[in-house]
């Protein structure tokens, strides 16, 4: 599946947030298990409430699964996998909950010659310039589209030299046209939404998020709101330094990605084996929040919106280069 990067224009785009390394969960496929992170000291999944022979149907399902992943693996460096949050989901349900991100053509990118460019620095976060919000969560919702771009957006008003605000995922998964709500979406559609029409995003305290589709509500009289003046979208299939360039001078990248086999990431950096076990590959929006390569393994830092018990405090890390994942197509 390919992946959408999208860069707002004069106005707005940007985002992200923070964590580090320590896996959420229990690794399975090697001795004593694993831990930490965002999720340490939690109790097995339960199965979310659901009847018992399924869950633990679902959940066999998954310890098969999670073996094969690990014993794919070809060193200490690359992603590991282990029983998490959606473990006790069917990887069916799992698609149908979370990987419901329309595609879009995209042209590709041509670059256009500027003169002599700068080096790329060896690391850069935009955590470090404190303009990326915390991780959120949209929970049953098939929301992710929504998630991203908003967070895009939020992080490119503070980039500009306002104050970080949360803004409202709510309102564009409400109010979006030629989208589904919690039922799936664009990030292209909405942001031509966004763009042509100048609906200004308030924040998310105002229009807080439900998980679940509403009537729109438009806020003609709010004292507070955030518009974009244009974005751009692109396939960027074999230039990922291209996408480096525009990540360190634009800022963070709203994406989509092949995720499926990101049901039972834990940690580490996912280098092969995106959709190991189906054909049919998924579509996943998420937000590029910076790059950085201190290793012999240099990685793309991603957040998702999966809250932070998942992967690496929310977070997930994907080799750059060889578009692993079709982060670049």
């Amino acid at each position: 599946m390919g992946v959408l990067v999208l860069a707002l224009l004069c106005c707005l785009l940007r985002a992200g947030t923070a964590a580090f390394l320590a896996p959420a969960g229990t690794r399975l496929g090697e001795e004593g298990g694993g831990g930490g992170g965002g999720g340490q000291g939690r109790p097995p999944w339960d199965g979310g409430g659901r009847e018992k022979e399924e869950a633990a149907a679902a959940l066999r399902e998954s310890a098969k699964r999670i073996r094969l992943l690990n014993s794919s693996s070809k060193d200490n460096a690359t992603a590991f996998y282990g029983i998490n949050q959606f473990s006790h989901l069917f990887p069916e349900e799992f698609k149908a909950i979370y990987l419901r991100s329309i595609p879009h053509k995209l042209p590709r990118y041509i670059k256009v010659p500027k003169g002599e460019e700068k080096p790329l620095p060896k690391k850069f976060d935009w955590r470090d310039k404190k303009v990326i919000a915390e991780v959120r969560n949209q929970q049953t919702c098939g929301g992710c589209w929504a998630f991203s771009i908003v967070g895009g957006i939020q992080s490119a008003y503070a980039i500009k030299g306002n104050n970080l605000e949360e803004l409202s995922v709510q309102q564009v998964i409400d109010c979006s046209y030629n989208n589904y709500g919690c039922s799936g979406g664009s990030t292209v559609s909405a942001l031509s939404w966004l763009n042509q029409t100048k609906v200004k995003l308030v924040r998310d305290s105002e229009y807080t998020f439900k998980a679940q589709t509403g009537l729109c509500h438009y806020f003609g009289h709010s004292d507070f709101g955030v518009s974009i003046r244009g974005f751009a979208a692109y396939d960027f299939s074999g230039q990922e330094e291209e996408m480096m360039r525009m990540l360190v001078n634009w800022g963070p990248l709203a994406v989509t990605v092949d995720a499926v086999s990101w049901q039972d990431y834990l940690g580490g950096v996912i280098q092969y084996h995106c959709s190991l076990f189906y054909a049919c590959q998924v579509s996943c929006c998420l937000l590029f929040m910076t790059m950085s390569p201190p290793g012999s393994i240099p990685y793309w830092i991603v957040q998702n919106s999966w809250g932070p018990t998942w992967g690496i405090d929310g977070y997930v890390r994907v080799k750059i280069g060889g578009n692993v994942c079709g982060k670049s197509d």
